[in-house]
């Protein structure tokens, strides 16, 4: 498990690379099989998520990463009370589309009030990859 407190002037580029460097040791270190679309997905869920917690909640917002049964789940916590909510759909709407690409690409999607703040958690399989690519190595 990892987890990160994010604060300061690049929390969202930080969260990126500490998700990717989580990932790779994941590969490397425990010998899990990563495959390059499950490592993009949880660099993608996890910019948008902190994303999403820097727009619409105050104060601070912890990323926590776990490798659970052939599956990784991203989870972050913020201060904000209000619960997150899907825009209706619109083609021609730009951006506020975070939550919709985190739903469309985990196998699951929780979010749920904590004592303080808010928590929501995405899941990714680690090898969900069509082609069977792994991360970080040739086919």
């Amino acid at each position: 498990m990892s987890a990160m407190a994010l604060d300061g002037s690049e929390p969202i580029a930080g969260a990126r690379r500490a998700a990717r460097s989580f990932m790779t040791d994941v590969q490397a270190v425990h010998g899990l099989p990563v495959s390059e679309r499950a490592m993009s997905m949880v660099e993608l869920v996890v910019s948008e998520l902190v994303t999403n917690t820097y727009k619409y909640a105050p104060g601070p917002c912890l990323l926590e990463l776990e490798v659970s049964v052939a599956v990784v789940e991203i989870s972050v916590w913020d201060t904000g009370a209000r619960l997150p909510a899907v825009s209706a759909a619109d083609p021609s709407r730009i951006g506020q589309h975070g939550l919709e690409i985190a739903m469309a690409v985990g196998r699951s999607f929780e979010v749920r009030r904590e004592p303080v703040g808010k928590r929501v958690k995405v899941t990714i399989g680690l090898a969900d990859d069509p082609g069977g690519h792994l991360a970080g190595r040739l086919p």
